[in-house]
């Protein structure tokens, strides 16, 4: 529909033809005459406006607020609703096709039977939103988050989902044809559907309903199955090997047992794992720059010369773990425990120590410039020709402490 001004003549006489009314809500009452008059609303109060029916097609409404609003019925192709908060609105049966919704809140929103046909969605938010019945086909939903979404009986025929589906119905929903590479299907029920000719490389079917779904063997192999339902009834099974390939191919493995693993010279640059188990593990000279190794268990693990720069190992066990030429620069061991660990010249530079549990450690030789010792525990600790210069140690404990120096300190006993 051609617009001159953005809204057009014939969508206003639609209104006052059918009686359609725009109804009193929460709304800013000027901007509303204002997109009614130009069809460019970007940055205006419509919350709850009822404008179920209303063309706008073409519509300027970046970064609009229509939380609660009705918009039943309504024409919104090719509009650009970039930023926009769409929570809770009722969008059933709403034409978005060819819209703008990057980076939207459609968290909660109704768009039952919706047309988001080629729609652009990265990075929208459609948390808990009902996409029953929807027309989602080659739509773009890369980055979405679709957490616990309705999405049952959806046509998403050659989408795009690099995005989050975790808990999401697809009940005999149309996959076919669409791309859901590294997609995180975690507790995903997709019964019944349609998985003819999708790519599911390096997705993540953990815990996720398959039963009658129709999906070849080929390409069901291409995903990580771990405790999956799978079509003809049977649970795949996880382990180890299970574990590790989850690892390699989504970067994501939190909470998993990878005790005793061989990650030797792995590169886990980014990789999430927060809670997981690598008691006994070999991570010589792995990469773990920037991970998330937030309450890990890596008691006895070997991290001799493992890169750690920027790590997060906030409350980590590192009890007795081997950290000899590691280099830890600039991560985050806040609360971690590294009682009786080995860290004979590890570089921990700028590194955060605070709370700390060291006693018994080995820091012979280690670089400690400008890390944070705050209330650490060096109790029983090595630190004979270890690098202090610009530590803070406000609160550090120093009993039977060996310094740099070769001296032995006893006053924090």
């Amino acid at each position: 529909m051609t617009l001159n001004p953005p809204l057009s003549v014939a969508g206003l006489c639609f209104f006052l033809m059918m009686g359609i009314s725009w109804q009193v809500g929460a709304y800013d009452e000027d901007d509303l005459e204002k997109l009614k008059s130009t069809g460019d609303c970007s940055g205006c109060d419509l919350s709850e406006v009822f404008l179920q029916g209303a063309d706008l097609t073409n519509a300027h409404l970046y970064d609009a607020d229509l939380s609660g609003a009705i918009l039943f019925a309504a024409d919104l192709s090719g509009a650009n609703l970039t930023w926009a908060d769409l929570k809770d609105a009722d969008l059933t049966k709403v034409n978005l096709s060819g819209a703008d919704l990057k980076d939207a809140d459609l968290s909660g929103a109704t768009l039952t039977k919706a047309n988001l046909s080629e729609a652009t969605l990265t990075d929208a938010n459609l948390t808990a939103a009902d996409l029953s019945g929807a027309d989602l086909s080659r739509v773009e939903l890369r980055g979405a988050t679709l957490y616990g979404a309705n999405l049952t009986e959806a046509n998403l025929t050659k989408a795009s989902l690099y995005a989050n589906l975790t808990e999401a119905s697809l009940t005999k929903a149309n996959l076919s044809g669409a791309k859901l590479t590294k997609a995180n299907l975690i507790k995903a029920n997709l019964t019944k559907a349609n998985l003819t000719g999708a790519n599911l490389t390096g997705a993540d079917l953990t815990w996720a309903i398959l039963t009658n779904a129709m999906i070849d063997k080929e390409t069901l192999n291409q995903a990580f199955l771990c405790h999956t339902l799978l079509p003809d009834g049977q649970e795949s099974k996880c382990g180890l090997a299970g574990n590790l390939k989850k690892l390699k191919s989504t970067g994501d493995c939190s909470g998993c047992d990878l005790s005793k693993a061989n990650l030797t010279g792995a590169n886990l640059y980014g990789a999430d794992l927060t809670g997981a188990n690598l008691t006994g593990a070999n991570l010589e000279l792995a990469i773990l720059e920037v991970a998330d190794l937030i309450k890990a268990n890596l008691t006895g693990a070997n991290l001799t010369g493992a890169s750690l720069h920027y790590a997060n190992l906030t409350e980590a066990d590192l009890t007795g773990v081997n950290l000899t030429g590691a280099v830890p620069f600039g991560a985050n061991l806040t609360g971690a425990n590294l009682s009786g660990a080995n860290l004979t010249g590890a570089n921990l530079t700028g590194a955060y120590l605070e709370e700390v549990n060291l006693s018994n450690a080995d820091l012979s030789w280690a670089n400690l410039t400008d890390a944070n010792l705050t209330k650490a525990d060096l109790s029983g600790a090595d630190l004979t020709d270890a690098n202090l210069k610009g530590a803070s140690l406000p609160g550090t404990i120093l009993c039977n402490t060996t310094m740099p120096d070769g001296s032995m300190i006893y006053s924090g006993c």
